[in-house]
């Protein structure tokens, strides 16, 4: 009668424990009061998967070139060398003007250029006025926010989006009237109207003002310090007008695909973004699954497979190297890619094949790992079964 009680109580325990295991040891998550069903599926959508091939390859080439040279950008407008030869700096409200007039100290700006007609005795206690300790708006004359500069001789000019020649040509024509053959010197002593803004992955970020020396977006990211370690060159962005532009600045350098470098102007904020989101996850039957961060925003799918060692060889199916992309445009409606590793001429293709920031490579699972780790989950419970039986004899 025993013999017959212990085999069913070792069955009935085997069972229990696959069942529930609540007192198994380990963490565990009480479901109980979660109510999923965890056999509904995430969604419905069938996505078609495209075949990495030679073609493929080229046509992403191709798509790359024809989207960078139809955009509409500063980096296509004109020709840089022109834009600086053709520059002049455009005066604004706040600028601070000096004025110089040959011969006629009284008609020029400030006390800087009146000549010294005795030594004034200093008086202690009293600081002294000289040409090293004058504030700025007293050595010119400010542009008021109406873009109108008060010149005393000749009264209220307006010289908003007027250059320096522009300026000196209105002068010289109103003093013509009390000077003979008046020659006349216009300089900007402060530059304050117009400003570009850098801000993000540099080592200076700050506000830098818009002067007479033409100023390009690489000399904005020279004059910034430099790209600070974490910054991502390829995704320089700027906005302008209300507009957002994005930049690979090494591009803009080489003058690749049609871009070069151009000038900025008065308002133009330049951001340089770190790089972490330019990153791609490599997960799946690989030997180390993580992330990797794009090199100057290239990476290739070879470059990732090798940043993880390879691909598994003991669990992986060489013909499932999928590429899932679309997280950041379109997430709900990602491309999907596959790459064949068992075809000759599948080596090439992964280093031809270019990866895009936040790009997922999964390495599918073979059929017969899949099996086996079937048989590794139930074997436990097979031998449990088979030895509480035996015991029970």
């Amino acid at each position: 009668m025993v013999n017959k009680i212990l085999p069913t109580l070792a069955v009935a325990a085997a069972l229990s424990a696959l069942g529930g295991c609540t007192l198994a040891p380990g963490p565990a998550l009480d479901a109980s009061r979660l109510q999923d069903d965890l056999s509904t599926k995430t969604g419905t959508d069938v996505y078609p998967v495209k075949l990495i091939t030679a073609d493929l390859v080229r046509a992403q080439t191709d798509s790359i070139a024809l989207a960078a040279a139809v955009a509409d950008s500063p980096a296509r407008a004109g020709n840089l060398a022109q834009s600086l030869s053709e520059y002049e700096y455009e005066l604004g409200p706040q600028d601070v003007v000096g004025v110089t007039v040959l011969d006629h100290p009284e008609l020029s700006s400030g006390l800087i250029t009146a000549p010294v007609t005795g030594a004034a005795v200093p008086v202690p206690g009293v600081p002294q006025i000289t040409p090293t300790n004058l504030p700025g708006d007293q050595s010119g004359y400010r542009v008021d926010r109406n873009g109108e500069l008060y010149y005393p001789p000749v009264g209220k000019l307006q010289v908003r989006g007027k250059t320096v020649d522009d300026v000196r040509g209105m002068i010289t024509r109103a003093l013509r009237h009390t000077v003979r053959d008046p020659r006349v010197d216009v300089r900007v002593i402060a530059y304050r109207s117009k400003h570009v803004d850098v801000t993000g992955q540099v080592r200076a970020p700050g506000m830098l003002p818009v002067t007479d020396v033409p100023m390009t977006l690489v000399n904005v990211i020279t004059r910034a310090g430099g790209f600070a370690p974490e910054a991502d060159v390829q995704k320089v962005h700027l906005t302008r007008d209300g507009r957002l532009y994005e930049f690979d600045l090494e591009a803009l350098i080489e003058r690749r695909n049609g871009a070069h470098d151009f000038l900025l102007k008065g308002g133009d904020v330049v951001y340089v973004p770190d790089h972490l989101s330019s990153r791609v996850f490599v997960l799946g039957e690989v030997v180390r699954p993580q992330s990797l961060l794009m090199n100057k925003g290239r990476l290739s799918l070879a470059d990732a497979l090798a940043g993880v060692n390879s691909i598994d060889i003991r669990t992986a199916d060489p013909r499932q190297i999928f590429v899932v992309r679309g997280m950041r445009d379109k997430p709900q409606t990602p491309d999907v890619y596959r790459l064949d590793m068992t075809q000759v001429d599948a080596m090439l293709l992964s280093t031809q094949f270019r990866l895009e920031p936040l790009d997922v490579v999964y390495v599918g699972t073979s059929d017969a790992v899949r099996f086996n780790r079937v048989l590794d989950q139930i074997t436990p419970a097979i031998q449990t079964l088979f030895f509480s039986k035996e015991l029970a004899r």
